[in-house]
């Protein structure tokens, strides 16, 4: 059955064409958005959402999206999007990043000129029938210094700009590293150094909690007087009643802001202030951006439902569509690891290593680790998924550590998994066959070679006589049927494992026969999914 898509704002017909030509299923109503009740009693229906602002992505809409696997946003801003509800619902957010870049920068220069040159006050004033031609006199933008906060996508497109404007460019980003400021042209700086010394300064930085109010009253004090502060980014960047205080002052000469704290803005403490240029949220508002993110977002998500491939994906690591299908069973793999590891450790995990052996350590590790650690936290936490798994884990203040290397061993290539915890280590190690399907080849560095199961039986034990004999009578003595056995062990008289396939889940009571023999030390049922 091919994937639906639901289209509940307005985009272009070209872009849900993309969808058809893909073969992906179409329901375009650009008015439902509007319509929250409406949306969230259908949207249970659908695989896909792709939306521009009007529609709202709410945890309650989100809980209804029983089968949503992506949200597509035609644009940069997520805000619309509930990202932790639909990160638990392991529902895929996608953005388009770059659809609308030069235009958001053109609006940028566009807003420093109006600044410089106060064309919209001199534009009333003269179509007013006023001739006040002293009263607005500008400031040149040639030779002056222009800060520039965030030197990414938006932010590196308003430097070369402002670079091709003879102006000298600033730039405070801690994600700019020197080599790239010196290919770009620009001089790298401390955000204190740029306040000090810029005369215009743009804010292009997503809304984080580092850079909410990151020109806030404190921040604007430092700045160099008569400077003029742009803003075409989040509102909130600015501290507005700050900077109101501050153009009142006379210490910033001028503003213009095309973003506010609270949108749609009826009002703002920059109303009505002179030297002051607002604009609506226009930063996107032109034909070929607007074309460019439908067209971005349709076939963003098109490579996804069909391929699996993912991009600029707000909560997931992004997957190309050449690597998806060699990607989709080591993912699997490394899912069923880490679910391993995850049902068979009891005390708190303090470490995690992740091995990856020969072809394996040529992929998209990132993606492969989120999945084993999603597997490996999914014992604990069942709504856990490839987006939040990282995150808890850097929150516990466990130690994670990934190690690539050579083709070491017989298989091509393979993944092993190692916890640490307080009083023992756990391993396991796997690879994926030619039939696609994850298999264990290691567990405890004893060798072996075994399917993986919905439903099995791990146990742990020295390796005695009569083993295999206790195990296989206490499970038939409580109708426990066993379909298969994998057994492993170092040599005789060692450490020994069994790893037994049943046909569906096994009691506590059960499981506590098994572990009342002293020669087993752990018995544990296991649940995978394998489909």
């Amino acid at each position: 059955m091919a994937p639906r898509v639901l289209v509940s704002d307005e985009l272009s017909e070209t872009a849900v064409q993309i969808f058809r030509d893909r073969g992906v299923e179409v329901d375009f109503q650009p008015k439902l958005g509007k319509d929250k009740d409406k949306l969230a009693e259908i949207i249970g229906n659908y695989d896909g959402l792709a939306i521009r602002s009007a529609t709202k992505a709410t945890e309650k809409l989100i809980a209804a999206a029983t089968n949503l696997k992506v949200i597509g946003r035609a644009g940069i801003g997520v805000d619309n999007v509930d990202i932790p509800a639909a990160s638990r619902r392991g529902i895929i957010v996608m953005n388009t990043p770059f659809g609308n870049s030069i235009t958001t920068a053109e609006h940028a220069i566009a807003l420093m000129f109006a600044v410089a040159r106060q064309l919209p006050q001199a534009d009333a004033s003269t179509q007013a029938g006023k001739w006040e031609k002293s009263k607005f006199m500008g400031v040149e933008i040639t030779g002056k210094t222009l800060g520039v906060i965030g030197a990414g996508n938006i932010g590196g497109i308003v430097c070369a700009r402002a670079i091709g404007l003879k102006m000298h460019v600033l730039a405070y980003d801690p994600f700019l590293s020197k080599e790239r400021a010196e290919e770009m042209g620009v001089t790298k700086v401390e955000l204190d150094e740029l306040l000090a010394q810029a005369d215009f300064i743009t804010l292009h930085v997503p809304m984080t909690d580092k850079t909410r109010g990151i020109l806030n009253r404190e921040a604007l004090a430092k700045t160099k007087p008569g400077v003029r502060i742009i803003n075409c980014a989040r509102g909130g960047l600015v501290d507005e009643h700050a900077l109101a205080d501050a153009i009142k002052s006379g210490h910033v000469a001028g503003a213009g802001f095309d973003v506010f704290e609270v949108e749609p803005a009826t009002e703002s403490p920059l109303f009505g202030l002179p030297n002051v240029v607002c604009t609506p949220h226009l930063g996107a508002s032109t034909t070929e951006a607007q074309e460019n993110v439908a067209l971005q977002v349709a076939e963003q998500m098109s490579d996804y439902l069909v391929k699996g491939a993912v991009s600029n994906a707000i909560n997931m690591p992004s997957i190309t569509a050449e690597e998806a299908p060699i990607l989709k069973p080591f993912i699997k793999l490394a899912d069923v690891l880490g679910a391993f590891v995850g049902q068979v450790t009891e005390s708190a995990i303090k470490e995690i290593e992740i091995l990856y052996d020969g072809s394996t350590a040529a992929m998209n590790t990132k993606a492969l680790t989120s999945a084993a650690l999603a597997g490996l936290i999914r014992s604990q936490v069942s709504d856990v998924n490839m987006v939040s798994a990282p995150v808890m884990v850097k929150e516990k203040g466990i130690i994670l550590s990934e190690v690539k290397r050579d083709k070491s061993g017989v298989f091509d290539g393979y993944i092993k998994l190692t916890v640490t915890t307080a009083n023992q280590t756990r391993s396991v190690a796997g690879t994926v066959f030619s039939d696609g399907k994850p298999r264990f080849i290691q567990i405890k560095d004893i060798n072996l070679d075994a399917d993986v199961g919905s439903h099995m039986v791990y146990i742990t034990n020295t390796d005695v006589p009569g083993m295999i004999g206790f195990i296989g009578t206490t499970l038939g003595d409580a109708g426990v049927n066993i379909a298969n056995f994998q057994l492993g062990r170092h040599h005789a008289g060692s450490d020994a494992i069994a790893l037994l396939y049943v046909d569906g889940a096994v009691s506590e009571e059960v499981l506590d026969k098994l572990r009342a023999n002293p020669a087993i030390r752990q018995a544990k049922q296991l649940v995978f999914n394998v489909d």
